[in-house]
């Protein structure tokens, strides 16, 4: 079975044995999980194989690079300022002043340090493990779930998806994406699955082409080959007979439209296709939304709300609902509008939810946007754009909404589940919404999830990479007026203490480098008392993309005065992957006041090298995420009763293992394909 697969599985406390094994082997291998990751089997152990060490390996990670202070974090503080600042110029000097990259650079002050063995606590975990046929049912069952998604697919679930289609010949049910659609058609060149699109979605296949296999981003200046056109037209002549022919909704793009039949010298294969080319190359315009903007100039509010649900869905009317209400007149149009907020698709809802929730009072806004790269672009509102704006709403505006969202969510989800029992530690476990932007792997969250913090513990964040020379590892600190301070190559050479402690700027890792940031946040909260939270984000300083390398991040929970190696793999919480299209990704952050663990995990549509040059403060939108809706709240609703005993529960929601009775199904807060096929049922 492919990593791809092992991996998946992996992040989900399972591991898929491949070939039969002794007794004796089974339980060295068993003995081995356990001593080198605290690796608990609780199932399947007789069918334990040498093979399942370097899954763990791969996953949670074990010979790592060293990082330029090897004796971290005791040495760094041992160090002068003078001292630390020297030996990262020396090494400046002999990397990007001499070209010298070719091996890894380290100190030449730090003193001796001699490492004690590992003696801390570090958590137990539990996996199982199954066989590859069982395995291969598993993750038919998660692809299903994944394609009954409404919304875009991160690149690690897609991966799966696409890999699972292609090796295992898997006939799918279904795809509610259009995004996954698009990206089946384009990677797999099979028109079948041109069923799950309409014919105003080949603008956007064609802008994805365009992007994907031409570098281009502009669709008004196709230069296609000629295999290429050939696909194109093949798709419209499959949705035209298919009667997946939406006209009005293409007339939104018939300026595009015609430049598109224009370049792909389209025939009409019948009637219909030849009203259609016809139709984006007249004069007329019968869209949706120049109906809906005609009735919004001439005041009639209620009548553009109607045009547009009449024509594009309640899901475009939600996406208006700022617009709509800023034009709002009276009373009546402002009940009008609520009582149109009736989509019953359940993520918009909840999206929606969390933004209405945390609208700022005042000020400057933020829009989010997914980039055709599946990075999240963030736009901050300008002070004058703040002057020109229109679309305003009052506290009480934003607070109807919140309650006819809630109200509807409650409704959609009503009823579905029998006696659920919901563990408490789910009251901090978020729901995964705008997972298109993560990167999959051991221990990711979804995001805005939190985790108090143990006393006694410090979080060391880590990352490690191998092709660049150089990518960097940042804590943004953001002030409760949202000021900003970094922590970064650039400031900590005379910022070390016991409070934050780095690691050294590694500069020459293209065959290996690491960087470390040890965060004691008792300490912290009085080094910093202005600060209120903290972000930990990874940037590439070395002109390219994390895609062209090998880059993993993740964090620890370590002793305050710790021991053994600088990184400890039974103390790993998460280690993933950064494989995206970007420069820029945000880790995840730490309340300080609350002493939290927050879950962020997102790669931004950015080309900064540097943490300091990008604003953070869009954030703590995320930090408030499971005040608004929590795991538990999410089940609370479903639930026909919830119950206190996990052995009379139908369903069990929790990241223990409990007794349960045969049957039960249990969920877990990482089980993200049984939580998207909830929210998209």
């Amino acid at each position: 079975m492919k990593d791809i697969y092992k991996n998946y599985l992996f992040a989900k406390r399972i591991l898929v044995s491949e070939k039969t094994s002794t007794p004796e082997e089974a339980f060295s291998v068993v003995f081995s999980l356990a001593s080198l990751f605290n690796i608990k089997v609780v199932s399947g152990g007789e069918l334990a194989e040498q093979g399942l060490i370097k899954t763990a390996e791969v996953n949670i990670g074990l010979k790592v690079p060293d990082p330029f202070y090897k004796g971290f974090p005791e040495s760094v503080r041992a160090l002068s300022p003078d001292q630390l600042l020297f030996d990262q110029l020396v090494h400046y000097t002999i990397t990007y002043g001499f070209g010298m990259f070719g091996e890894a650079g380290h100190s030449i002050l730090e003193p001796a340090l001699e490492k004690t063995a590992f003696k801390e606590d570090s958590e137990i975990r539990e996996f199982s493990i199954i066989t590859e046929q069982a395995a291969a049912e598993e993750i038919a069952w998660a692809v299903d779930s994944f394609l009954s998604s409404s919304r875009p697919l991160n690149d690690e679930q897609y991966g799966l998806v696409l890999g699972f289609i292609t090796d295992y010949d898997y006939q799918i049910k279904g795809c509610a994406s259009k995004n996954t659609a698009i990206k089946l058609l384009l990677d797999t060149r099979n028109i079948k699955y041109a069923v799950y699109l309409m014919l105003s979605d080949v603008i956007k296949l064609t802008d994805e082409l365009n992007y994907s296999a031409y570098g281009n981003e502009n669709i008004r200046q196709l230069n296609l080959k000629n295999k290429d056109r050939k696909f194109i037209t093949a798709v419209i002549d499959r949705l035209i007979t298919a009667g997946r022919c939406d006209t009005v909704a293409c007339y939104e793009k018939k300026a595009i439209w015609s430049g598109l039949l224009h370049h792909i010298h389209y025939r009409p294969i019948n009637d219909m296709a030849a009203r259609f080319a016809a139709d984006m190359r007249s004069d007329r315009n019968e869209s949706v939304y120049s109906a809906f903007e005609n009735a919004m100039a001439a005041g009639e509010v209620r009548t553009a709300l109607d045009v547009m649900k009449k024509g594009k869905g309640s899901a475009a009317v939600l996406r208006n609902l700022d617009y709509l209400l800023s034009r709002a007149e009276s009373w009546e149009d402002t009940a009008y509008i609520l009582s149109n907020i009736d989509s019953g698709n359940l993520i918009v809802l909840i999206q929606l939810l969390l933004k209405y929730s945390s609208l700022p009072e005042s000020g400057e806004r933020r829009f989010f946007r997914f980039t055709r790269h599946n990075l999240l672009g963030i736009h901050h509102e300008s002070e004058e754009e703040q002057k020109r704006r229109r679309s305003n709403l009052t506290p009480l505006q934003a607070q109807l909404i919140v309650s006819k969202l809630q109200e509807n969510i409650r409704s959609l989800l009503a009823g579905r589940l029998g006696k659920v029992y919901i563990d408490e530690e789910m009251k901090n476990m978020a729901l995964p919404l705008q997972e298109n932007t993560s990167s999959g792997g051991f221990g990711v969250m979804a995001k805005g999830t939190r985790i108090h913090m143990e006393e006694g513990k410090k979080i060391r964040a880590f990352t490690y990479w191998e092709g660049v020379d150089d990518i960097d590892l940042s804590v943004i600190g953001i002030g409760s007026d949202g000021r900003q301070e970094v922590f970064s190559w650039q400031t900590m050479w005379d910022n070390q203490s016991e409070a934050i402690t780095f690691s050294g700027d590694e500069t020459s890792g293209s065959k290996g480098g690491s960087e470390y940031f040890d965060i004691d946040t008792a300490l912290f909260r009085e080094y910093a008392p202005e600060l209120k939270y903290l972000v930990f984000c990874n940037n590439v300083y070395t002109p390219t993309f994390f895609s062209d390398c090998l880059c993993k991040a993740g964090y620890m929970t370590r002793d305050i005065i710790d021991s053994g190696a600088i990184f400890e793999p039974k103390t790993v919480k998460s280690s993933f992957v950064i494989d995206c299209r970007s420069t820029f990704a945000y880790l995840f952050g730490i309340d300080l006041e609350n002493n939290d663990f927050v879950w962020l995990n997102m790669a931004r549509d950015s080309t900064a090298r540097v943490a300091s040059s990008s604003s953070a403060s869009f954030l703590k939108q995320y930090f408030n995420a499971v005040s608004v809706i929590s795991l538990y709240s999410f089940f609370e609703m479903m639930a026909s009763e919830t119950v206190d005993d996990p052995l009379i529960a139908d369903v069990v929601v929790s990241d223990k293992t409990l007794d349960v009775r045969e049957g039960t199904e249990v969920i877990h807060s990482y089980d993200f394909d049984k939580l998207l096929a909830l929210m998209n049922k």
